[in-house]
């Protein structure tokens, strides 16, 4: 009778150590899950799609978004505004905004260049000094195609003053794109007889 007894209680012992065991693991589990869902839960509170409003940027810098239609957003940074048509989404990081779209091609871009550093960048490269809007310039963050790939640019466009031959007086229409990425020059558009005309550096 007391082996019996004995066995029952290394059983019994037994029992509840797998019993606590098991509760142990179903507590874990249901930690890690809640935990999954938090996640899951701040994600979506902090990415979402952006409104009109002030933003604080990189380093602090100010973005400022208004809407101007239903499909259409212009953000603008030290005075220098871009447009766009795309679906753009905001994701808060600590005290920091990030700006993204969903291209076309289904991959996500950051739009980690403002339209002043983009806007700076064109007008170099065109030997500009400046873009006037009511003088028919125009800054639009867009998607354009380089190399068969679906990028993420702003398009600086302009009429700039040319001589054709040394001679005529006319205007023509340049732009110049900018990864709104990487901040590099995609490329730059002149009319075909561009080579005919000389472009006077603008004082």
């Amino acid at each position: 009778m007391k082996k019996m007894k004995g066995g029952s209680e290394i059983n019994m012992k037994k029992i509840m150590l797998v019993l606590l065991l098991g509760m142990f693991l179903v507590g874990f589990a249901v930690a890690q899950g809640q935990e999954v869902k938090q996640e899951l839960k701040t994600n979506l509170q902090t990415q979402q799609k952006l409104m009109s409003g002030e933003y604080a940027g990189e380093n602090g810098q100010q973005i400022m978004v208004q809407k101007q239609s239903e499909n259409q957003m212009q953000l603008k940074v030290n005075g220098i505004s871009a447009d766009c048509g795309l679906d753009l989404t905001q994701k808060q990081i600590q005290n920091e905004t990030k700006l993204e779209t969903k291209l076309s091609n289904g991959k996500n871009a950051e739009i980690k260049v403002m339209p002043d550093s983009a806007s700076e960048k064109a007008l170099e490269r065109l030997r500009l000094k400046t873009c006037v809007e009511e003088e028919g310039c125009s800054l639009e963050l867009k998607e354009v195609m380089q190399n068969k790939e679906v990028k993420l640019a702003y398009e600086l466009k302009t009429q700039r003053q040319a001589k054709v031959l040394g001679l005529f007086r006319t205007e023509m229409q340049v732009q110049a794109q900018v990864d709104a990425e990487t901040g590099e020059i995609i490329q730059t558009k002149k009319p075909w007889w561009a080579f005919l005309a000389s472009e006077p550096e603008e004082k």
